[in-house]
């Protein structure tokens, strides 16, 4: 019987790299590059840096954010935030953030940052807005020459512990025919319910646009609940303890509690990122995350990167350990992909033309070089 090329595990990593990939969930403070970070600091005169060695201060990173606490993930931010409060700074990390996905073969992403957080040096929210959004177009536009074509729409967070989350919302839609796709609440959960923000969200609903909320990370059910019941948000970020209202029987039989089906059914996307949540102890481990269940039952389920420095990660490396874990092969990776894709925020026809020009024929590629390689093992 011959071997399907789809169901083949695990992907082999040079094919898993070069896979169309669509990332929903992304924070452009949370995926700096090292080197640039020790230079930006020099910069501004900023020393605060454990190290100014680049392979130093990005193992600092990982090690720092794998303490189980999302609290104490959080304090790491403190670094990238202090480089990144000027125009120059903020346009040339979203130029880096563009390149870097687009080589990793990511061709949409949705990247969201808080403007709030960049104004300890006196910029407006609409300069770093405009700053941001100018440097993701420069990178769109080097990484096409290079032949690595990819669209980026930013997401504008406020944070859940502030009380700007209105003005942000605003900050959104008067930028939302400019590159701006959507908005997000984020930061610590526990104490901090997105009922405190539910001005910004009627706001936006008004408006017609669309939006994200970090629920479900280090909190639990409540806070889903309170997402999508009141807030009413398109997707959960990270979403991840939804597995709560989910018990499985002696027999391995799923039994979905109210809340579980009402997700499923509505088809609410859920923005996983496996190796933070196991950072921030939502996950006990890769094999053991709740997403290869949530897969089984038929979740609408993504993979994402969340803080790509703090991780250590990229969509490539994300999607190996899934691969590697849960026996996931090119078919799986798609069914993960058109899914992020079909979740996103832009018209339904740009959706449609990236899955149909760009995902699917990317994989059936990739089925085919992969097939061509298991025909000529001996």
């Amino acid at each position: 019987m011959a071997l399907d090329p789809g169901a083949y595990a695990p992907v082999p990593t040079d094919l898993i790299v070069r896979a169309p990939k669509v990332l929903l969930h992304d924070h452009l403070d949370g995926g700096l590059r090292p080197a640039s970070i020790v230079e930006l600091a020099a910069e501004v005169g900023y020393d605060g840096l454990p190290t100014t060695d680049p392979a130093d201060l990005a193992r600092w990173f990982t090690a720092a954010s794998t303490s189980g606490s999302l609290e104490r993930y959080l304090e790491t931010f403190a670094h990238t935030l202090a480089v990144t409060q000027t125009s120059a700074a903020l346009a040339r990390v979203a130029r880096e953030c563009a390149l870097d996905l687009a080589l990793d073969g990511v061709v949409y992403a949705e990247v969201r940052f808080a403007p709030e957080l960049h104004t300890q040096r006196g910029l407006t929210e609409p300069e770093i807005v405009e700053a941001v959004l100018a440097g993701f177009a420069e990178g769109e536009a080097a990484a096409a020459e290079a032949g690595h074509a990819i669209r980026v729409g930013v997401l504008l967070t406020a944070m859940r512990t502030a009380t700007h989350s209105r003005s942000i919302a605003e900050l959104a839609i008067a930028y939302r025919d400019r590159g701006v796709v959507g908005f997000d609440i984020a930061g610590a959960e526990a104490g901090y319910p997105p009922t405190r923000h539910l001005d910004a969200f009627e706001y936006l609903r008004r408006e017609n646009a669309h939006f994200t909320i970090h629920a479900g990370e280090a909190f639990g059910l409540p806070s889903i609940w309170e997402a999508i019941q009141w807030c009413g948000a398109d997707r959960l970020g990270h979403g991840v303890r939804i597995i709560d209202d989910i018990t499985v029987d002696a027999a391995g039989v799923a039994h979905l509690g109210r809340l579980a089906a009402y997700v499923r059914d509505r088809r609410i996307p859920l923005e996983m990122c496996p190796t933070s949540n196991v950072q921030t102890g939502a996950a006990d481990s890769i094999a053991t995350h709740p997403i290869g269940l949530l897969r089984d039952l038929g979740f609408r389920v993504t993979v994402n990167t969340d803080n790509r420095l703090m991780s250590d990660t990229s969509m490539s490396k994300e999607m190996a350990l899934l691969s590697e874990a849960f026996g996931y092969g090119l078919d799986d990776l798609q069914w993960f992909t058109v899914n992020a894709m079909k979740s996103a925020f832009v018209p339904f026809d740009e959706r449609l033309d990236v899955i149909n020009e760009r995902i699917k024929p990317g994989y059936a590629e990739l089925r085919a070089v992969l097939a061509e390689r298991m025909t000529d093992r001996p």
